[in-house]
């Protein structure tokens, strides 16, 4: 096979699922046009053009912008809040038997409770534009926290009676021992997270409506019926989470290629 012939192959297996899927928006969007006899079908389901021509007049302006960076930015304090916290609990309640019994029910009852009642807690406690931040970082912690707490379970016990036999200090024995065995739960579990904490974060922007959000403008497109909008904006949270997947993927590589 040449080497035209593949990249013509990747092309098309690339170009396929979208173009599969705005095809069958625009029929979808057609047929409800044609039951609606022209009139209100950008209240229910928008036409493709009607979705970009809405996401270029947004993107036109600086506040989308600042808007998109803002709502970005809290989600990532709050993935990298969840992160550290997980690394820590993972740790202590590894070493100490007493802190796992304490503290795990409570880790086990955040990772059940549903998001939306967390929001409105937290809504009461924190001023409203910390919310996605400490929303964020509470449904990253569980999974960060799950995923660390096994991998250190899993290690070796030869490896850590080597470290023993050879008095190795406790800084050597998490480098050369540990943190070799935890490393790919720990990517699987930034992985998982990157997904959850930018899904929770919008729903708690959406319920707290802090200023400058992407939650805010997608509440202000469901109450004024800005239907176009509203897709827009859904598009927008969709191609960052799946632009801050892949990047967080291509750092995960290259991590484990230079451990490597």
């Amino acid at each position: 096979m040449t080497t035209s012939t593949i990249s013509h192959n990747r092309l098309v297996r690339a170009l396929l699922p979208p173009a599969f899927w705005l095809g069958a928006w625009q029929l979808g969007a057609m047929a409800i046009d044609a039951a609606l006899g022209g009139h209100g079908n950008e209240l229910l389901l928008p036409y493709p053009a009607s979705v970009a021509a809405a996401f270029v007049s947004l993107a036109g302006t600086k506040e989308f912008w600042l808007t998109a960076l803002l709502s970005l930015a809290r989600i990532l304090a709050g993935m990298t809040l969840g992160t550290l916290l997980g690394l820590a609990l993972a740790t202590l309640t590894s070493a100490f038997p007493l802190a796992d019994a304490v503290l795990s029910p409570a880790i086990r009852v955040v990772r059940a409770a549903p998001v939306v009642s967390f929001i409105l807690l937290v809504l009461l406690w924190v001023h409203r534009g910390w919310v996605p931040v400490v929303i964020s970082a509470m449904m990253v912690l569980p999974v960060v926290w799950a995923n660390l707490s096994r991998g250190i379970q899993e290690t070796d016990p030869k490896l850590l009676e080597l470290a023993r036999a050879y008095r190795f200090s406790t800084g050597r024995t998490i480098r050369l021992i540990y943190a070799p065995c935890v490393r790919p739960y720990f990517l699987t579990a930034l992985s998982t997270a990157m997904g959850l904490a930018w899904k929770s974060g919008i729903a708690a922007e959406v319920l707290c409506l802090p200023p400058l959000s992407v939650g805010r403008e997608i509440s202000n497109a469901r109450l004024y019926l800005l239907v176009p909008e509203l897709f827009a904006w859904t598009a927008l949270v969709v191609a960052l989470s799946l632009l801050l997947e892949r990047l967080i993927a291509r750092l995960l590589d290259r991590w484990k290629g230079g451990e490597a």
